[in-house]
C-alpha cells in the first residue's frame, strides 16, 4: 500500500514539474517577443508630429545596443568583437614570464629572497 501512494505522490510532482516547464517556457517566449518591439520604418510611422498617439510606448522606443558594441563616436562597430590569434606554447610561455615578472608583487618577493 506505501508503494502505491508512493508512485501515486510522484507521479502527481512529475505531472507539476512538467506542467510548470510548459508554462515558465510558453512565458518566456511570450516575454522575448514582447521585450523587442518590430521597428518600423519611417514611412510606416507616419510624420513627426501626426500619427504617434496611436503607436504604443514599447513600439515607440528605439532599439539602444549594449555600449561595448560602440566605438568611441557612438557607431555600431560591425568588425568582429574577439578575433583570436595563433600563438605556439613558446611564445605564449614568454609572454606570461614577462607578465610575472613585471607585476608588483614579484618586485616584492625578489627582495626578500636577497
Amino acid at each position: 500500500m506505501l508503494q502505491l501512494l508512493y508512485i501515486l505522490a510522484f507521479t502527481t510532482l512529475a505531472f507539476i514539474a512538467v506542467a510548470n516547464l510548459i508554462r515558465n517556457l510558453i512565458m518566456f517566449s511570450f516575454d522575448r517577443q514582447s521585450n523587442y518591439p518590430a521597428r518600423f520604418s519611417r514611412m510606416d510611422r507616419g510624420s513627426v508630429g501626426g500619427n504617434q498617439g496611436n503607436y504604443s510606448l514599447s513600439t515607440r522606443r528605439q532599439y539602444v545596443p549594449h555600449p561595448e558594441l560602440l566605438d568611441n563616436s557612438g557607431n555600431i562597430v560591425k568588425e568582429p568583437l574577439l578575433v583570436m590569434r595563433s600563438i605556439n606554447v613558446e611564445d605564449a610561455r614568454r609572454s606570461l614570464d614577462a607578465l610575472y615578472e613585471s607585476s608588483p608583487g614579484r618586485k616584492a618577493d625578489s627582495s626578500e629572497e636577497a
